[in-house]
């Protein structure tokens, strides 16, 4: 069931999406390609975390660019792709129609890099997540700087999954982190214990929730394992997993004021 708390609490973002006066652009930003140094294999974005936003925004009237930190063509996190022989995302009709089209898939098949981003050119930031940002995100300054940015002009600055790593370390310019006072959610250890017990081994090299719980002046929350849940603090919107990607969208659409 979803619920609607006040500002600094979670949210489950059941809003009326309605299309804006105003056509506004958001800027998705993904995760490049990388090899996780704990398990050797590649990882990459996540399909949900990029699509359903994605959906999210256009079905609302929102003109919607991806861009990725370096450029270049994007992977996605085979778990995470519907036509993976796994089967684990084959549920995902979303993502798998994204790739069935030409002109959508085009869209991860060559991204520009966030070089030259005009922050003034957007109106809002969501970072997808993923495998990959887990070993992309942790000391990538040109990105941290990038979703400081957004913050700092007033903008939207939307965050999911494991790219909500990027806070641990996102500082604004007065040096202080963007999460502190902040209530905001990520990954969780539950469903790290879940996702290394299903492959029968570690995955990441840290754990979000211990890393954000250890922060000072921060409140990070986390609702039940793998279910939508998505917060809203001021400007800054957050996401726990991949399912959670279509309500943080909505949390966006929500605080643009549609």
């Amino acid at each position: 069931m979803n619920r609607q708390l006040n500002r600094s609490e979670p949210m489950s973002a059941n809003v009326n999406v309605t299309r804006p006066s105003r056509k506004k652009k958001i800027l998705i930003v993904a995760a490049n390609p990388s090899t996780s140094t704990v398990t050797g294999w590649p990882v990459g974005f996540w399909w949900a975390e990029l699509t359903h936003p994605y959906w999210t925004f256009t079905e609302a009237g929102y003109d919607v660019e991806i861009r990725s930190p370096e450029g270049g063509a994007l992977a996605a996190d085979s778990y995470s792709d519907p036509d993976d022989a796994s089967g684990y995302s084959a549920h995902d009709l979303v993502s798998l129609g994204f790739k069935r089209s030409p002109h959508h898939a085009a869209l991860v098949e060559r991204t520009e890099s966030i070089k030259g981003v005009r922050v003034e050119d957007y109106d809002a930031l969501f970072v997808a997540g993923g495998q990959s940002p887990m070993f992309t995100f942790r000391g990538n300054t040109k990105l941290q700087d990038l979703i400081a940015a957004f913050y700092e002009a007033g903008k939207v600055t939307a965050l999911v999954c494991h790219g909500t790593c990027a806070l641990l370390e996102t500082r604004l310019s007065t040096g202080e982190l963007l999460v502190t006072g902040k209530t905001w959610t990520g990954f969780a250890n539950s469903e790290e214990r879940f996702a290394d017990s299903f492959v029968g081994q570690r995955l990441q090299p840290f754990w979000i929730e211990d890393e954000a719980r250890a922060l000072p002046d921060t409140n990070f929350v986390v609702d039940q394992r793998f279910r939508e849940f998505a917060v809203r603090d001021g400007l800054l919107v957050t996401g726990q997993q991949q399912y959670s990607g279509a309500a943080a969208a909505r949390l966006v659409i929500e605080a643009l004021g549609r």
